[in-house]
């Protein structure tokens, strides 16, 4: 909608009837273009064209897979009751660092800031 308001400030009423079936027939254009090298690499190479396509899946199934869906499918064989059953047993974050820890969404308090020409606290044993 946003794109069409800029369009009709930029063009002009005139001009964007146009200008809008210059697009359409441009997209169109391109889809076809796809569409008819993706039919010609099937009919030249066959049976080798989905054996090129495989290892592209296979990444773009890769590309979404979060940590605990490739731990879920890989290590537990699709069956998540084990994490399920692990997220349960794990004290919730504020039940381990309180709701008032400084923190927004709880966690451990942090010291509070040097002041202006404070000289930081040094530790003997650690130098």
């Amino acid at each position: 909608m946003i794109l069409l308001v800029a369009a009709l400030v930029i063009l002009g009423p005139e001009r964007l009837p146009g200008a809008i079936r210059w697009t359409t027939s441009s997209l169109r254009q391109v889809r076809d273009y796809a569409s008819g090298a993706t039919s010609t690499l099937k009919k030249e190479l066959g049976p080798e064209f989905d054996e090129l396509r495989k290892p592209l899946a296979e990444l773009n199934e890769l590309r979404g897979m979060t940590p605990r869906a490739a731990v879920t499918k890989h290590l537990l064989g699709g069956d998540d009751t084990v994490l399920r059953d692990l997220e349960k047993a794990v004290p919730d974050r504020k039940e381990l660092f309180g709701t008032n820890s400084g923190m927004p969404g709880g966690g451990p308090s942090l010291p509070k800031p040097l002041e202006h020409n404070e000289r930081p606290p040094i530790d003997s044993d650690a130098t």
